[in-house]
């Protein structure tokens, strides 16, 4: 017998003599919990290298709050500004922007640290400013902005561009001088069933497109689009489910939305709205444009003004400024959304920083994470 003490909840003390077990419980350990990896996601950076920039950067991103890694260099190239990567992510092309025009192919090696340089050619233009793979990825093109024309590739295995292209001048002028004193192809896309090659020509004001046969083989120009005059389309992107297309315009600040004619491919003009707040009249240019899988809302960049335009998007494609977020940074060259949509990361060319912000899933507006990184003139990101 052991003299215990039991504790009533009115204060009072009540000695037992009872039978108490002193055996020492067994202490059970509860499962080791196990602490799981943040997934890290690629993201690779073409840059400019007219200063302290080498070629191609990779930084690792991470999805669950927004931060980057240091920046690595995977691949020195001349001023790789656009970079396509083919859907196995094995293969990365890239522009060579100078005023002799190169296109470069590289591809992992095992490790994954380091783009091998798989073919370089020239781009048949003056400085190239963009890439595109058609769906099978058998056809690769680049636009070159200063010579106003194009080239159209077949790729072999192994990523290899193949030699003896496709090329296409363009002719024309409009009135923002000296922006539109010649033509400037910007940006190159086949449309959604790869059967048209389309064409922003930001110096002639229009959006041409070219019929392409099953063997690649393009067909005559055609006008798809005449834009405003001064306008100076420079991106283009498809509605994700719809038959609509909407262009960012350069010298005009401002993006048009349009249908596209299932039959025809021609675009027909829905609607056209400003990027800029009311009430700033100083230099701007746009950049980049990147639309959100449910179509809902659409972003768009302001050099200059150094802000991402924030639109929501009806059903018939008309849009609604919702706002502008400053970039925390200067001259915003490109940005891009996170693979699932909850951050939009910005490339500031001009101040050498990569900076990010959370997308808010009802609203889509932007509000910066205090997350960034530092690359050399950073102008295109690619996840």
């Amino acid at each position: 017998m052991k003299t215990c003490f039991n504790y009533l909840s009115l204060g009072i003390v009540v000695v037992s003599l009872v039978t108490c077990n002193t055996k020492k419980k067994e202490t059970v350990e509860s499962p080791t919990t196990e602490i799981s990896t943040p997934i890290k996601i690629e993201l690779l950076v073409g840059t400019y290298t007219d200063q302290t920039s080498k070629g191609i950067y990779k930084l690792h991103f991470n999805p669950a709050d927004g931060s980057l890694s240091k920046a690595q260099l995977i691949a020195e190239t001349v001023s790789p500004s656009y970079l396509t990567i083919s859907k196995n992510k094995e293969y990365v092309y890239a522009t060579n922007e100078t005023k002799d025009g190169g296109v470069s192919s590289f591809k992992w090696n095992a490790e994954r640290t380091k783009l091998n340089l798989v073919s370089s050619l020239s781009s048949e233009g003056a400085h190239p400013c963009y890439t595109e793979l058609s769906e099978d990825e058998s056809i690769f093109a680049i636009a070159n902005y200063s010579s106003g024309n194009f080239a159209v590739y077949k790729t072999a295995a192994a990523g290899k561009i193949q030699e003896i292209p496709q090329t296409r001048q363009h002719a024309g002028s409009s009135i923002v001088i000296p922006n539109q004193e010649t033509p400037k192809a910007h940006c190159i896309k086949f449309s959604k069933d790869n059967t048209l090659l389309y064409v922003a020509d930001l110096g002639i004001d229009e959006i041409v497109m070219y019929p392409v046969d099953a063997n690649g083989t393009l067909g005559d120009k055609q006008l798809a689009l005449k834009m405003d005059a001064g306008d100076g389309p420079r991106h283009f992107i498809y509605h994700p489910t719809k038959n609509i297309v909407f262009m960012v315009n350069e010298l005009s600040s401002s993006v048009t939305a349009a249908a596209i004619n299932a039959t025809t491919g021609v675009f027909e003009k829905i609607d056209k709205q400003s990027t800029l707040p009311d009430g700033f009249n100083e230099r701007n240019a746009c950049a980049d444009i990147h639309i959100t899988k449910n179509g809902k809302f659409l972003y768009a960049s302001n050099r200059g003004h150094n802000s991402i335009a924030v639109f929501s998007v009806a059903e018939n494609g008309t849009l609604k400024r919702l706002e502008t977020t400053h970039v925390e940074g200067d001259w915003p060259r490109s940005f891009a959304l996170s693979p699932d949509e909850k951050f939009l990361l910005v490339a500031n060319k001009n101040t050498d920083n990569i900076t990010v912000f959370s997308i808010n899933q009802e609203t889509g507006l932007l509000t910066f994470t205090g997350n960034e990184a530092t690359v050399s003139r950073p102008v295109r990101l690619s996840f």
